[in-house]
C-alpha cells in the first residue's frame, strides 16, 4: 500500500515523554485501492456510494496502517492500539484517491508498565482543502 519514508525513531519508550507537541511529519501518498475498498465492504457491510465513495470507517481504520510508517518506538515488549478519542470525518474520500497522514504527538503519559500517547492524525487527501479523517488515536507502548 505505502512505500516507506523515514519514521520518528524512539529508542525507548520513555523518550515519548519529551514527545509533545512534536510534528512526526508525513506519510507517502498512497492510493485507496478498489479491491481493498470492495474487501472491507464485504467485510464489514460498508457501502461504497455511487460515486466511489468509502466509507468513514475505512479510511479510519488505514490510520493503523499509517502509524508505523509516522513513528517507531524500539526497546518496548508491545506496542498496543488503545484506541481513539476524538474523530472526525471532515471530508469524503473516494476510490481512486490518493491520501496520506499527517501526525502529531498530543500527549505523552506515564502509565502502568509503560507510556500512553495520543497523537493525532490527518488523513489528506490529495488537491483537497478537507482532510478525510482527523482522529486522536490513543497508543500503549509497554516496556
Amino acid at each position: 500500500m505505502t512505500t516507506s519514508v523515514s519514521a520518528n525513531v524512539f529508542d525507548s519508550p520513555d523518550e515519548l515523554l519529551s514527545a509533545a507537541g512534536r510534528d512526526v511529519g508525513r506519510t507517502s501518498w498512497t492510493v485507496i485501492d478498489p479491491q481493498d475498498a470492495e474487501r472491507f465492504a464485504r467485510a464489514t457491510g460498508a457501502k461504497i456510494g455511487d460515486s466511489g465513495e468509502v466509507a468513514p470507517l475505512l479510511v479510519l481504520s488505514l490510520t493503523n496502517r499509517f502509524l508505523p510508517e509516522l513513528l517507531e518506538v524500539r526497546a518496548v515488549s508491545s506496542g498496543v492500539n488503545y484506541g481513539a478519542g476524538r474523530i472526525r470525518f471532515p471530508g469524503s474520500a473516494v476510490v481512486g484517491d490518493r491520501i496520506r497522514a499527517h501526525a502529531t504527538v498530543l500527549e505523552a503519559v506515564e502509565v502502568p508498565g509503560g507510556i500512553q500517547t495520543t497523537i493525532e492524525i490527518t488523513v489528506e487527501i490529495e488537491e483537497r482543502e478537507q482532510p478525510a479523517c482527523v482522529v486522536e488515536s490513543i497508543s500503549r507502548w509497554m516496556r
